[in-house]
């Protein structure tokens, strides 16, 4: 494939941040490369591993500066990180019944073989615009979840575990008619998911997904095991102040006076530790978001050690995935941070 102007110049810039060539562990040791066939994983003796969120790169993707199928490249030989998780945006083809689609079997294909042949683990694919699964119009809502049926073959094609989608209905309705919607467009997508070995994730994602009690409640309805939650350190909004007054006072007078939700810059916040409290239960991934950092590395808005704290209480175990979402520091920048800072907090919980 012809590599763009741009598209050299971000390859070549993270590439320098590799400083020497060999890729060093969290220990300081040079990282071992994945056995063959058959071989025990490399991280089998840990509770927690890395992965890397495509999002975290969405500024260069968008731009043109890399290219979805670079992301294995970038996450192993940038960050030595060998387990990625995908974002539906940056490999879709417009259906106009059902969304965003997969790209065809040879794209895939291809996805596939860059990731392996670097060793690098296919995780999840998150999934956005596929429609509404708690749609209130049943024929919207059935086909959102036909609309993710193709992602479920793509996901177990490409050898992840899940797909992350989102749990949204209409504001119009009570909180306890748009769980009972979320229900049973989640129970339709997981039944099909099963028959495929596939997980069906749901993260805190804005409006009433980002209520930990709400969502929670939600998966208890679905009550399925392969349906469960990605619980994302700081998408917790439940009424965001894009700089509309009147909206955002309408939104937020909704949750007034519950002391579970602080009000900052940002809009008006269901309380983070709590949520994630809520959601670590039903969880099958965890998404470690992160925005800006002190002159210690420590993430501003979130305090890492706490947040491990709750997740080390769970039974979870499996990867951990870096979502820097920053304005401040470069992406690059900001998910070495951010890998910094993980691995020193999974490191301190043990």
């Amino acid at each position: 494939m012809k590599t763009s102007h741009h598209r050299r110049d971000f390859l070549k810039s993270s590439t320098a941040l590799m400083g020497g060539g060999l890729f060093l562990n969290a220990c300081g040791q040079p990282a071992k490369e994945p056995g063959g066939e058959g071989a025990e994983p490399k991280a089998a003796s840990k509770r927690f591993q890395v992965s890397l969120a495509e999002w975290s790169l969405h500024k260069a993707l968008q731009a043109g500066e890399l290219d979805n199928l670079d992301f294995p490249k970038i996450a192993k030989e940038t960050f030595g990180i060998d387990a990625v998780e995908w974002v539906n945006q940056f490999c879709f083809v417009e259906h106009e019944k059902l969304g965003y689609q997969p790209k065809d079997k040879a794209y895939l294909a291809e996805m596939k073989k860059r990731a392996d042949d670097l060793g690098v683990r296919s995780v999840l694919i998150m999934c956005d615009r596929v429609g509404n699964l708690g749609d209130p119009q049943e024929d919207k809502r059935s086909a959102s979840v036909e609309g993710h049926f193709a992602w479920v073959e793509a996901a177990k094609y490409l050898g992840c575990h899940s797909i992350r989608v989102n749990a949204r209905s209409s504001d119009q309705l009570s909180p306890e008619q748009q769980r009972d919607l979320c229900v049973d467009g989640l129970s339709r997508l997981a039944e099909f998911a099963a028959e495929h070995a596939i997980n069906v994730i749901v993260e805190n994602h804005g409006d009433l997904s980002s209520n930990g009690a709400w969502l929670a409640s939600v998966m208890k309805g679905v009550g399925r095991d392969n349906c469960g939650t990605l619980p994302d350190f700081g998408n917790f909004y439940v009424a965001k102040n894009r700089g509309n007054a009147d909206q955002y006072a309408k939104e937020k007078a909704l949750y007034e006076g519950d002391p579970i939700y602080r009000e900052n810059p940002g809009g008006l916040e269901y309380d983070r530790y709590q949520g994630v409290e809520d959601l670590m239960p039903f969880a099958k991934g965890v998404s470690a978001k992160s925005h800006d950092f002190n002159d210690q590395g420590e993430e501003i808005h979130t305090d890492y050690l706490r947040m491990m704290k709750i997740v080390a209480a769970s039974a979870y175990t499996g990867y951990i995935g870096i979502e820097y979402e920053g304005a401040k520091d470069p992406e690059i920048e900001g998910i070495r941070k951010t890998k910094a800072l993980l691995d020193k907090t999974i490191a301190a919980v043990g």
